[in-house]
């Protein structure tokens, strides 16, 4: 498995309260001393106390043997600061922007230079959605592009098994750490990802300890799907309502938005217009009169 002193560090200093991305961002480049990051951190977390560079040591020794437990399930850990660490895509502010990410598979296929396309959607598709969304990521993945998605019942499994039957590239985006697929159902889908040259990534090693903490990571991944895609593609999916129908799918898009990412939506007035599994669609369409919009 690899994994860089770079790492260790932004890990470790993840891990002083009152530290998060934006300022990890801002104060580590990769080639820090400990003692100059142990310093910053004593003028800057909230630990009510001073560190020390030994303590600072002890952490990173202990998320070494913690990440060193997972070494089957995953190739490496990279982080801000690494050669290799993927640039996000857009205009992102610092305390959105990744700092490590623990992966399997082929961390080329975050590059900036990939062609990448983010296909998400709801858990339930009707099955000419399901058709449709096929036909798409085929003609994708024949215009040589990459898929990104979250590995969710659903468009996300649609998105990712088509990817490969048309022998193209995958990712799965997970709210989880990687021996520790979600959902389990897609444990032998993640696995087929990786066979196939594809990539699984996630910012977690841990699990979680809440189901609230469960649903802020879900919500985490839906930034990931969009900072590293050149475009997001609704398939469908709900619009939030008093119904409590909603959908991480509309989180994506509206992280998409915010960073400038281009989105699209697969639309057909002529068939989906009174279908509300198309809201969001819909929705989209009325508010962005340049959103793409895909059909027959």
């Amino acid at each position: 498995m690899k994994i860089s002193n770079n790492a260790l560090n932004v890990l470790a200093a993840k891990t002083y309260k009152g530290i998060g991305r934006a300022w990890i961002v801002k104060h580590i480049c990769g080639d820090e001393a400990t003692t100059d990051i142990v310093t910053l951190l004593n003028e800057d977390s909230k630990e009510g106390r001073q560190t020390t560079q030994d303590e600072f040591d002890s952490v990173k020794e202990k998320i070494l043997s913690s990440v060193d437990k997972s070494n089957v399930f995953m190739d490496g850990v990279v982080a801000i600061g690494d050669k290799d660490f993927p640039f996000y895509r857009g205009d992102v502010k610092n305390g959105d922007r990744p700092v490590v990410l623990f992966y399997r598979g082929d961390l080329s296929l975050l590059d900036k230079t990939n062609r990448n396309i983010a296909v998400i959607g709801l858990l339930n598709p009707d099955k000419d959605t399901e058709t449709v969304e096929s036909e798409v990521v085929s003609k994708l993945v024949n215009c040589g592009a990459t898929i990104i998605s979250g590995l969710a019942v659903g468009c996300d499994t649609i998105a990712h098994e088509q990817a490969l039957r048309s022998a193209g590239k995958t990712v799965a985006i997970l709210p989880s750490p990687l021996d520790e697929i979600l959902p389990s159902i897609n444990k032998k889908l993640a696995d087929k990802i990786v066979e196939k040259q594809g990539l699984l990534v996630t910012e977690y090693y841990e699990s979680t300890k809440s189901k609230m903490e469960l649903n802020g990571r879900y919500q985490e991944r839906d930034r990931l799907q969009a900072l590293f895609s050149d475009c997001v593609v609704l398939t469908a999916s709900y619009a939030k309502n008093d119904l409590g129908n909603d959908s991480g799918s509309r989180l994506a898009m509206e992280y998409a938005a915010n960073y400038s990412i281009p989105r699209s939506v697969i639309y057909n007035p002529a068939t989906d217009v009174l279908n509300k599994k198309y809201d969001l669609n819909r929705q989209l369409i009325r508010e962005q009169n340049d959103i793409i919009v895909i059909n027959k």
